[in-house]
């Protein structure tokens, strides 16, 4: 496994894998890499020839008051999971490599950008829509993988490609969870014992919605609601919302609809968590 720090580097060695007439696979992380992370870089090499992780804090997706200082940067960690998943190669940039002093542009979608995660967090996703169609740029890739945890991010990454053109294949793979049912989350690690099992009201909550759409619930709205009163009534957690939308266009839905998504976001202490469900109505 190689790992590069500059641009020129990186479009190198795809290159020579191209030449070899592989497949090129793309992970980009944060890092502090879990085994979320590491079921994406399994897929990647399920599926393609080359694979190529990037492994960059990106400051532009963080506001002045969120955690880019304290967010972890376990290096050593992350590449040795990075080498046992069997990735190729590693992108180990710099803040500077990514952004050099001058750099004025940034990409931004609309709609899908400002509800949800972006009502909470309004500059947040144009800084992931920036750093991911810079990352798409470098490497180049034939499909980037994504996970479905972050579901309103994959959907307007998903959306960017479409709007311009990028010829990649956006890949989703499925919400890794610890055995008592939360979402792994880099984040996670900031969660004292006690805040970790308020968290799992988050997976409780889409567990009632699920199960009361599977007792003959539609209302998009009742299930919501369920979802909302147990979140509220779980102490030390402060509900931000619990809404059942249409999967492409992440609109609240008022009535139900073949394929429904329900999310939900919560600050448990000083840390917000997500998770989501995917819901289906049998036919």
């Amino acid at each position: 496994m190689d790992v590069v720090e500059d641009i020129p580097e990186v479009r190198k060695a795809v290159a020579l894998a191209r030449r070899r007439d592989l497949a090129v696979g793309f992970v980009p992380t944060m890092g502090a890499l879990h085994a979320g992370h590491r079921s994406l870089i399994d897929a990647a090499r399920r599926e393609c020839g080359y694979v190529v992780v990037s492994i960059f804090v990106n400051p532009t997706q963080f506001a002045p008051h969120e955690d880019l200082a304290r967010y972890p940067r376990p290096k050593h960690q992350d590449l040795a999971l990075c080498r046992e998943a069997g990735a190729d190669l590693v992108f180990y940039p710099a803040v500077e490599t990514m952004y050099p002093p001058g750099a004025a542009t940034y990409v931004h979608v609309d709609g899908l950008s400002a509800i949800w995660e972006g009502a909470v967090r309004p500059t947040h996703f144009r800084g992931v829509t920036t750093v991911v169609m810079k990352l798409l740029h470098i490497v180049q890739p034939d499909a980037a993988y994504f996970g479905q945890k972050d579901y309103q991010q994959q959907v307007i990454i998903r959306q960017m490609v479409r709007d311009l053109d990028v010829p990649v294949e956006i890949r989703t793979g499925p919400t890794i969870r610890d055995a008592d049912g939360l979402a792994l989350s880099s984040r996670n690690a900031y969660l004292s014992p006690a805040e970790r099992q308020s968290g799992l009201c988050l997976w409780q909550a889409l567990q009632r919605g699920a199960a009361a759409l599977n007792s003959g619930e539609r209302s998009p709205t009742k299930l919501a609601s369920l979802m909302q009163q147990h979140i509220r009534q779980t102490p030390g957690v402060e509900l931000d919302y619990a809404v059942v939308v249409d999967p492409w266009t992440l609109r609240e839905l008022q009535d139900p609809q073949p394929e429904m998504v329900a999310l939900v976001a919560a600050r448990v202490g000083s840390t917000r968590l997500i998770d989501n469900a995917i819901w289906r109505l049998e036919s």
